[in-house]
């Protein structure tokens, strides 16, 4: 950027959650960025996600497309309403599989971590394929289940059977009695097209650092539970001829929802945000950016292990000025500068509760990004600088 030319600058944050949504911590940045840089700077606005919560809102609000709403069901099988999404040319459809088998759906209830599935994931996933789709996008945080994706998959159409031929009972409990899989009533696109499953965990699918012995407690597993998801896991493994894969960092992600579509669709996993860079057109978005803002609730080291802040340090431009606004940072200059951060503000000015901040989030997210703007000399004649 020359010192005539105006700036061109990229927000990209995630949400700050609880709250901002992605979408409205973007807008929030770029009012700030616009009071200090003037009218003439070019801002781009592109919301981001992890693959978890959010990454459903994210996705829409970059493609300019409105959530859609069925009928499906919970992970006990009671009816549900849950959200899907298109992209605005229909080729691309994302699902946010907690929509369906998430924890606060079944908040109502003791937690049933031996029946919890995923079927009506599989539900949503249905109602895509028929739309003529070519590719899902499934993000699976939040899970109740802990099923390996057999649930999703008998709703496509699969069948999941004992010795004697019969259909087992659905949910994690009864996977130990699967004896072998009938895929000949499969969704006759399912296999066909493209499947990219959002992991935001690396943890194995079985194991001490598995689905049920890290995961299932929060579900509702006490150590007998641990120990029979555990086995019916690893079973199943043996069943789909997937022992090795199941090792893989990930697939222990949302009670192991990625070992049957991975190994009976052909699915891949992938870092949550970087499915979401690539569906948004981050690199593209980055190229020739004088600035990049990006953001999240709290920047951590975690932040820099695969999350948003990661992928856009990882994919912004060398030349590019990257400044992180979040809620509460607790990395010291030297390591945001070892990270390739050129710095990081607070939104929090002053004393204030959690409570409050976010109460006041999006005003503090544009009044921190006037700041940091100002800060690094983005000033216009006679713009605001706050």
């Amino acid at each position: 950027m020359s010192p005539q030319s105006p700036p061109v600058i990229v927000v990209a944050p995630d949400s700050f959650k609880g709250s901002a949504s992605a979408a409205q911590a973007a807008a929030a940045l770029a009012r700030g960025a616009r009071a200090v840089a003037g009218p003439a700077a070019t801002i781009l606005e592109l919301p981001m996600a992890d693959g978890g919560e959010g990454t459903l809102d994210a996705l829409l609000a970059t493609w300019g497309t409105e959530p859609l709403t069925m009928e499906t069901t919970d992970a006990l099988r009671r009816p549900a309403t849950a959200r899907y999404g298109l992209s605005a040319d229909g080729t691309t459809g994302i699902i946010e599989a907690a929509e369906a088998n998430g924890l606060p759906q079944v908040a109502d209830l003791d937690l049933r971590p031996l029946e919890a599935d995923t079927y009506g994931v599989g539900l949503i996933a249905a109602r895509l394929l028929d739309a003529g789709v070519s590719e899902i996008l499934l993000c699976i945080g939040g899970s109740a289940t802990t099923d390996g994706g057999t649930g999703m998959l008998r709703s496509l159409g699969a069948r999941f059977l004992d010795p004697g031929g019969e259909p087992v009972a659905p949910g994690g409990g009864s996977l130990s009695a699967i004896s072998r899989v009938d895929v000949s009533g499969l969704h006759p696109r399912a296999a066909s097209i493209s499947w990219r499953i959002a992991v935001d965990v690396d943890n194995p699918l079985c194991g001490p650092r598995g689905a049920a012995a890290v995961f299932g407690p929060q579900k509702g597993a006490g150590p007998e539970d641990v120990a029979v998801l555990d086995a019916g896991l690893a079973h199943l493994a043996t069943v789909l001829d997937a022992e090795e894969v199941s090792r893989h960092p990930g697939f222990g992600a949302a009670g192991g929802l990625p070992l049957a579509l991975v190994s009976l669709l052909g699915a891949e996993t992938v870092p949550g945000a970087e499915l979401v860079s690539t569906a948004v057109g981050l690199r593209t978005a980055l190229a020739g950016a004088d600035v990049v803002l990006t953001g999240e609730g709290r920047l951590d080291s975690q932040s820099l292990g695969g999350k948003v802040v990661d992928a856009v340090r990882r994919t912004a431009d060398q030349h590019s000025r990257i400044v992180v606004i979040a809620g509460a940072v607790q990395l010291d200059a030297a390591s945001c500068r070892e990270a390739g951060l050129t710095a990081a503000f607070s939104i929090a000015s002053g004393a204030a509760t959690l409570a409050e901040l976010q109460a006041d989030a999006e005003r503090l997210i544009e009044d921190a990004a006037a700041q940091a703007c100002a800060a690094l000399g983005l000033g216009a004649p006679g713009a605001s600088t706050r």
